[in-house]
């Protein structure tokens, strides 16, 4: 099965995160949160959870 995407902006991609790991983390942890809340959170009940437990976490911020 070949890629969507050509290997040159494979390894170009591969590239930049290598020169951003702070970035790059930053992406692939909101993805997994947008995700959850998109696909996988069951109820409001656990989505409000989340809220809480922001709201808790960035008072200070």
């Amino acid at each position: 099965m070949e890629n969507k995407t050509s290997d040159a902006q494979i390894r170009a991609s591969r590239a930049w995160e290598k020169r951003n790991p702070e970035k790059a983390r930053y992406q692939r942890i909101k993805s997994s949160a947008r995700t959850f809340a998109r696909k996988y959170a069951k109820s409001r009940k656990e989505v409000e959870e989340l809220l809480e437990i922001f709201d808790n976490e960035n008072v200070n911020r």
